[in-house]
């Protein structure tokens, strides 16, 4: 243990040579200069997360996997989930040693694997062990590739540039939702399942995902608008790396006070897509209103992270005061609208051959926009869950151990995944096991606003108007 104290003090001990306000370097000339852009470079990202999580979030928004039957759905994201938990919590050293891009193209077969696991349940009904042992592996695969994601996204930017970069990858990453969305419902328009067809176009789209980290360039080839460069990560031992994520942990303990955030912004998609909007609606009406969820994430993530989070002429403390309020008040307005349609309708009621509501009929307007207004919220909470991460460094290897760990709790393909991924594991096991849709509601808003009130203090004590040199390393 003294060899890998050693070795990790001697990785932090030097601040100027990785602190990234150091000195200037000169940009790129010719393509490079626009190829090895920052904007560029968050932009790919985007799309590799487009053809994977995207899909997948399309997927999942149909509400049981566009199947008829949720239930195996449900324990596969319930595994898939677990497995994300615990690889997350050790995703930021395997990103650190392998390299961010390796780290995105092994993350990104899981997701094909998962998507081919539903083509085959369409074709053989009783292939329910391969879709949960699909989703086993993905949760590894996810735990990578939010790991990396995480790093790059929040390494990219100077400290005025983060929730505008911060939107510019969510932006792109939901028209994968989006996309998808718009192709299910088109398919499924005049059906009443998802067609094999629509399955095999999700598997071709996620397995060009795969080969999209080669055309990224490595992180210390990019160099920031204001001119520094993006740290470069060390590669040290793995043992070196498990004690770094104790470090960050001892040295950063407020991070601490962000795990309820972490843990309920993935429990909620739960209610939303599989006791909402699988339950209610018809198979068409599900895409749509994936559609419609998808499309208002895109607006939400852009109005906080760029006209809130990101205005230069407020100081950084109080930009993260108002995100603060903003995410809270939608909390509460989103969950205590939603609680009167929730009152209407039951697990037992929704399981039988029940009425299911469709495009056509005079209700259905007023119930998607409970789609669309938790999809604003989750967008909301995502980014701002991102930018106090971002907030508390600059360095590519601490916000990888940070984002890895949260990811364990946090998981969605998002954005933030140890505490989030154990959030949605516990939600989805819920769902699997038959828990009343009203408590899986109320549970779902009690997290959320536990997790506000809990980050509370983190916000005020943590968030500074400049990143000081002590945080920049671990």
């Amino acid at each position: 243990m003294s060899e890998v104290r050693a070795e990790v003090e001697k990785l932090s001990s030097s601040k100027e040579s990785v602190y990234p306000h150091a000195e200037p370097f000169d940009r790129p000339t010719g393509w490079r200069r626009y190829y090895y852009h920052p904007v560029t470079q968050i932009s790919i990202l985007g799309f590799v997360c487009f053809m994977g999580p995207g899909i997948f979030t399309a997927l999942t928004g149909l509400g049981g996997g566009g199947q008829v039957n949720s239930r195996v759905q449900a324990n596969s994201s319930a595994i898939l989930y677990a497995t994300f938990a615990f690889f997350g919590l050790f995703s930021g050293s395997i990103n650190n040693i392998l390299g961010p891009r390796w780290t995105l193209m092994l993350g990104t077969l899981g997701y094909s694997l998962y998507i081919a696991s539903f083509l085959v349940i369409n074709i053989h009904p009783d292939a329910g062990a391969f879709v949960i042992t699909a989703g086993a592996i993905l949760g590894i695969c996810a735990a990578l590739l939010w790991t990396a994601q995480g790093s790059l996204m929040m390494a990219y930017p100077t400290e005025a540039q983060k929730g505008m970069f911060i939107s510019i990858f969510w932006t792109i990453f939901n028209l994968g939702g989006i996309m998808g969305s718009a192709v299910a419902f088109g398919t499924s328009f005049k059906n009443t399942v998802i067609s094999n067809a629509t399955y095999i176009g999700f598997l071709i789209l996620t397995i060009i995902g795969v080969f999209l980290p080669l055309l990224m360039v490595n992180p210390d080839k990019v160099i920031r608008t204001d001119g520094t460069r993006v740290n470069q990560v060390c590669h040290p031992s793995w043992k070196t790396e498990l004690f770094r994520l104790y470090v960050a942990l001892k040295t950063d303990p407020w991070i601490i006070l962000l795990f309820p955030m972490f843990f309920a912004s993935n429990y909620c998609y739960t209610w939303e897509y599989n006791n909402y909007n699988g339950a209610i609606f018809t198979i068409r009406a599900r895409g749509l209103n994936s559609l419609m969820s998808y499309t208002s994430q895109v607006f939400g993530s852009v109005f906080l992270g760029y006209f809130i989070l990101d205005q230069k002429r407020v100081r950084r403390r109080v930009r993260a005061y108002y995100g603060w309020i903003l995410v809270f008040l939608m909390v509460l307005a989103a969950h205590a609208w939603a609680y009167f349609y929730q009152r209407t309708y039951t697990r037992a009621e929704a399981t039988k051959d029940a009425y299911k509501i469709d495009i056509t009929d005079g209700s259905y307007a007023a119930h998607v926009w409970v789609m669309i207004v938790h999809g604003f919220l989750d967008s909301m909470l995502q980014t701002y869950a991102y930018w106090l991460i971002g907030a508390m460094s600059n360095d590519p290897a601490k916000l990888a151990v940070f984002t890895g760990f949260c990811a364990s709790m946090l998981t969605k393909h998002r954005t933030d995944k140890s505490l989030q991924s154990a959030g949605a594991a516990v939600a989805w096991s819920t769902d699997a096991a038959g828990i009343l849709y009203m408590n899986i509601f109320l549970s779902t808003w009690c997290l959320m606003v536990a997790g506000m009130i809990f980050a509370a203090p983190m916000v005020y004590l943590r968030v500074t108007d400049h990143t000081d040199v002590e945080d920049e390393t671990l």
